[in-house]
């Protein structure tokens, strides 16, 4: 056989064996018997062993074969990827469809209702095809930044390596998508995103090879998801059996409705959960959640509860995001699993803040696939109002990976030795007196050098999310502290080689890696910088909005009560907190001798494209027809504006959608200047 017929032979096979994997892992419909499939399989392989330079990426055998990664890539995803905000029960969610509503949904609703989809209990991943080919796999990361893990879910057999050229049909009549449109998803950049997972059965068989070889088993099919998309060698992936469902196409093509996202990924070749259902209102909703809350035991994979969309895509962007979770999209929970256990003594946790919190101790039991012997009790409230006492029976609640809780007590157990337990009046650590800040359910540990608070602050402030210093984990900071060699985190920056050396634990090379692990972390952003400093009620997001509107750590050290209240999105309570912490000389100079000792906190890196707004300040109100209110203030601050949260005599321009609120009449008391949303636009544009 000469090249040019081997070059048609493997084209043939191809083509035959990518028909027959749809077959199997798609459409669950095998035309051949495995025997038969393998063969074809052996003779590709082999005619591409005699013929190299013909392997393409989309061949069946790419699937498997890459080397090991030595670590995965970081990839930034095109458009943010979200979460979903939970219900639990009919009254919530249909409280949650009269905010839509109110929002201006309403007509939505009615005319192309909701899309529901079976909530999958695996790991969301994000698939990007060029000219029609796979070409980057990427996990969901922190929403904005995923691990490119391409050659792992290249090894998932009912992923396509290339788009198949599908006929898809609208829904009414027998109209295919204008060619036009499908070449453009053949032959352009084209992103789908869904969920990979493992099926019961071969959770159950993967967990019976490991009893065989006496390993310990796995917890539940996520964790094994999860866990094998992130391997470094794609071989193990290979040998797990992942499955996946698509359930969004955010390319935008021109799709006007939700579901069709997944008649058009079904054309294209992608599996998609056929138990998914179109629902005209509410009242279907609910029918669908009770079927599936029986039924999902007869499902071949695990499901924690079903995904509820807003079928009309415009509506749907256009009540736009509240914090990382889109409006018109909510997930309603099952019920928890649940079990019952005895509280054998109920102890406390110092926090980063000094907050305590009660945590039971727990006879061991397992609940919802792991065994658990803890659940915090959150506060001295929540343990009044259940009326939980050391020695009782409760019920526990697990679901999914979320931290166990207890949900009751089972009263009728009761012998009367139970014991009432009661908020400490001195700090279990340091022996401080704990304090209760007024309006607030929590207790506090006045001693803000209390050890175990520091131990957490510390933590805190090198953990990943922060200066991210390699190798400096809690054994380590607490072994520092105990020597005297650190007692708050500028004193990291004071460490050498020759106070770690004579620690035990610290070889010549451990102590060099941490030396040069924090010299690495010497330059930070700001708002990596503010979220490290453990503010209350300052997260991450939080952190990027006070830094994106300050720019620059002088600003923020000379910053004024009413430049926070100006502020989009910061309430009374961040504001009190963080005007708090920079009003505490200790911080305040914590942060001067972090600086002294050469750690750079960078300008707030600003995405403005021009400087049309030129500082001007804006506040929105009511609701825009061209876009959501998020991505209104982006384009602002794009454009070198900036935002503000309430109307002052300082407020530039007040931009006025449909259904203005209050904002309105203050702006006009003010004298600031009204916009309409076409006249905004015309400045930006």
């Amino acid at each position: 056989m000469n090249k040019t017929e081997a070059k048609e032979r493997i084209e043939k096979l191809r083509g035959e064996l990518n028909q027959h994997r749809h077959y199997y892992y798609v459409q669950d419909s095998p035309k051949i018997t495995d025997a038969a499939y393998d063969s074809l399989f052996l003779e590709l392989e082999k005619l591409e062993e005699s013929y190299p330079e013909l392997i393409t990426a989309d061949s069946p055998t790419q699937r498997v074969g890459a080397e090991p990664a030595k670590k995965f890539e970081k990839v930034k995803h095109d458009s943010r990827m979200l979460s979903i905000n939970d219900v639990f029960n009919f009254v919530d969610l249909e409280k949650w469809q009269e905010r839509l509503i109110k929002l201006g949904a309403k007509s939505a609703i009615e005319e192309n209702g909701y899309f529901v989809e079976l909530k999958m209990d695996g790991l969301a991943v994000s698939l990007i095809y060029d000219g029609g080919f796979l070409v980057r796999g990427s996990t969901r990361g922190d929403g904005t930044i995923g691990e490119d893990v391409t050659n792992n879910l290249k090894t998932i057999k009912s992923i396509p390596l290339r788009l198949k050229h599908g006929s898809w049909r609208k829904e009414q009549g027998e109209k295919l998508l204008c060619s036009r449109g499908l070449d453009s998803v053949l032959n352009g950049k084209f992103e789908v995103r869904g969920e990979a997972f493992l099926s019961k059965s071969d959770f159950k068989k993967l967990n019976g090879e490991r009893e065989k070889s006496n390993q310990p088993k796995y917890a539940n099919p996520r964790n094994i998801a999860a866990g094998s998309i992130r391997q470094l060698d794609p071989k193990i992936t290979a040998e797990r059996e992942l499955d996946f469902f698509v359930y969004a196409v955010p390319s935008k093509i021109g799709l006007h409705l939700h579901h069709m996202e997944h008649d058009l990924a079904k054309s294209l070749g992608f599996k998609i959960n056929s138990n998914n259902k179109l629902c005209r209102n509410l009242s279907e909703v609910k029918e669908f959640l009770t079927h599936w809350e029986k039924s999902r035991e007869k499902l071949p994979y695990q499901t924690d509860g079903v995904v509820i969309i807003l079928d009309d895509k415009k509506a749907f962007d256009r009540l736009g995001v509240v914090g990382k979770a889109p409006r018109g999209m909510i997930a309603y929970k099952f019920a928890a699993e649940e079990a019952t256990t005895k509280i054998l003594d109920i102890i406390l946790q110092v926090g980063r803040t000094g907050k305590l919190t009660p945590v039971a101790i727990m006879e061991p039991t397992l609940v919802a696939g792991s065994t658990v012997s803890r659940a915090t009790l959150h506060n001295a409230d929540e343990i009044g109002r259940k009326d939980i006492k050391i020695g009782d029976t409760v019920i526990i609640r697990k679901a999914g990976d979320v931290i166990p809780e207890v949900k009751g007590v089972v009263k009728s157990l009761r012998h009367g030795g139970e014991k009432t337990f009661h908020m400490p009046k001195v700090c279990p650590v340091c022996g401080s007196k704990v304090i209760k800040k007024a309006g607030e359910v929590d207790y506090y540990c006045a001693d803000r050098n209390c050890s175990t608070r520091q131990l957490r602050q510390i933590g805190f402030f090198v953990s990943k999310n922060a200066f991210d210093i390699d190798g400096m984990g809690p054994k380590i900071i607490e072994q520092l502290m105990t020597e005297g060699l650190i007692n708050d985190p500028a004193d990291i920056y004071k460490l050498t080689d020759g106070d770690l050396q004579p620690l035990e634990r610290f070889a010549e090379k451990s102590a060099q890696n941490i030396i040069e692990a924090v010299e690495k972390s010497k330059e930070i952003s700001l708002e990596r910088f503010i979220y490290a400093l453990g503010i209350r009620h300052v997260g991450a997001e939080t952190a990027t909005d006070i830094a994106e509107q300050f720019g620059t750590i002088e600003k923020v050290l000379s910053r004024k009560k009413e430049d926070l209240d100006s502020i989009y999105g910061i309430g009374e309570a961040v504001g009190n907190s963080f005007d708090e912490y920079f009003s505490d000389k200790k911080h305040l100079k914590m942060i001067h001798n972090l600086q002294k000792l050469g750690v750079k906190i960078l300008p707030f890196h600003s995405p403005v494209v021009s400087k049309k707004l030129g500082g001007k300040s804006f506040i929105i109100t009511g609701s825009l027809e061209s876009m959501p209110r998020d991505d209104a203030h982006k384009l602002i601050v794009k454009n070198g504006g900036n935002i503000s949260s309430s109307v002052t005599s300082k407020t530039d321009y007040l931009i006025v959608g449909d259904e203005p609120g209050s904002k309105l009449d203050k702006a006009k008391k003010f004298g600031t200047k009204i916009l309409s949303e076409t006249e905004f636009l015309k400045m930006v544009r």
